[in-house]
């Protein structure tokens, strides 16, 4: 910039001696000449462009002081962050030098940003900005490859403590299932943990027993229901759309609640017939309930129960292919699953033409169908084992909700809807489980319920 400045000063003599003669030329003659005029106005121009070019340099060497300035008190600071964070690892476990250490290099940091403040606030500046700036940059990746390193410790350490808290809580583990078990045998052996279906004879048997084999029958009526779910998803069905198919206008508190929709189907299929024995629909099965049921029925009913219940579905229906349980799940089968659905399932209907005449593959929804059918069979010879035979109800659409006859799958019905007045209540939608009678005693159905 030496070399600018006297050129600059210069003109600018150069420009006033020239506005001097034009003045006077301008006096005598009142025009200036038209050499002298071009020679005042490339001059002025080169004035100008030398003081701009002062002055962005300056700009500059003052933006670049600055911005190494900032690059090193970043870099402080990231330096002050690595040594906090090796204080901080070397109070666990102690380490005296390490914390010794740490807390020298927090203190030289903290010195250096003060001086940092004292040299902005006088305006010092650096006579090296980009040494300052790379130096800067290296000092500040020197700090977070150290920090990083400490962190990387640190949860090594941690992974450590966790892993002996896995084998300490695996151990405890192992003893308390030893301890469950012991339990458990000492409490079959007085009698007091044996299933109430085990070892049950007719003259003892009594609505308990029929209630404990009813939830057996609903969970294994709900794991086909998601089975069935799983594969109309698989086949690409719309969920919503089947749901309404089956029951139109129904509000459902959640997604999930369309679930029960498809248990409610199934269940209306399965059970459909309950109240006849063997579920059929023939005239002498019409004409059962008129007469009294005698003690020999009572028996074969109860027998039927207990051996099919200490058998396997498969193996049941191989060893008997002709009984009135393998008439009964191909007739549900075929009824349940339609032509059209299975179509869309595998893409055939193999399944359909082998269970016609009497073959079950092994599939998983076959199994989970046997599995289901067969809890419901039992629960059919069940009840009509009792002197007082168990009747089957459903509470029909639009029904006020009862406590003494229903049970609600869903509690969301009992909350206060924020966009329904004060006087609607929910009503029944449809019945998801249906409920039964014993004598005097009534087993709930269970119900979905709506806002009306």
């Amino acid at each position: 910039m030496e070399t600018v400045k006297p050129m600059v000063v210069a003109s600018k003599g150069k420009l006033r001696r020239k506005f001097a003669k034009v003045l006077n030329i301008h006096k005598l003659t009142g025009v200036a000449p038209e050499e002298e005029m071009k020679k005042i106005k490339f001059d002025s121009k080169n004035a100008n462009l030398s003081e701009s070019f002062y002055k962005l340099e300056e700009e500059y060497e003052r933006s670049l002081a600055l911005e190494a300035l900032l690059a090193k008190l970043f870099a402080t600071v990231s330096s002050i962050k690595a040594a906090y964070a090796q204080l901080q690892y070397s109070q666990s476990p102690y380490d005296s030098i390490g914390i010794q250490k740490a807390d020298n290099l927090v203190v030289a940091e903290l010195k250096t940003l003060s001086e940092l403040k004292q040299c902005f606030l006088k305006k010092q500046v650096d006579p090296n900005p980009e040494r300052t700036l790379v130096l800067a940059e290296i000092q500040e990746l020197r700090s977070l490859l150290k920090t990083y390193e400490i962190m990387g410790k640190k949860l090594e350490s941690q992974y450590k403590l966790k892993d002996s808290e896995i084998i300490f809580l695996r151990e405890k583990l192992e003893e308390s299932t030893k301890q469950n078990k012991l339990i458990e045998k000492r409490l079959n052996q007085s009698g007091q943990l044996c299933n109430p279906l085990d070892n049950l004879h007719l003259s003892a048997l009594n609505p308990t027993h029929f209630i404990t084999y009813l939830h057996h029958t609903v969970k294994s009526t709900r794991g086909f229901v998601k089975l069935m779910i799983e594969q109309m998803k698989l086949a690409g069905w719309d969920i919503s759309s089947a749901a309404n198919s089956i029951q139109p206008g129904v509000f459902y508190y959640k997604q999930d609640h369309k679930c029960f929709t498809f248990e409610h189907f199934v269940s209306n299929v399965m059970f459909e017939a309950f109240h006849l024995p063997y579920f059929s629909t023939s005239s002498d099965s019409r004409s059962y309930k008129n007469k009294k049921q005698s003690k020999a029925e009572k028996e074969m009913f109860f027998e039927r129960f207990k051996e099919l219940r200490s058998m396997k579905s498969k193996d049941y229906l191989t060893a008997r292919p002709k009984s009135r349980f393998a008439r009964f799940c191909r007739a549900k089968y075929l009824q349940l699953i339609h032509p059209k659905m299975e179509q869309a399932f595998f893409g055939h209907l193999h399944l359909r033409n082998q269970v016609s005449v009497g073959e079950f593959p092994e599939t998983s929804l076959c199994s989970g169908f046997l599995e289901m059918a067969k809890r419901i069979w039992l629960l059919h010879c069940l009840a009509f084992s009792f002197e007082s035979q168990a009747e089957i109800f459903r509470v029909p659409k639009g029904c006020r909700f009862s406590e003494v006859y229903m049970k609600s799958v869903a509690e969301e019905a009992f909350l206060p809807a924020p966009e329904s007045s004060p006087e609607s209540e929910p009503r029944v939608a449809f019945t998801v489980v249906p409920g039964f009678r014993i004598g005097k005693t009534s087993i709930q159905c269970e119900v979905y319920l709506s806002l009306s």
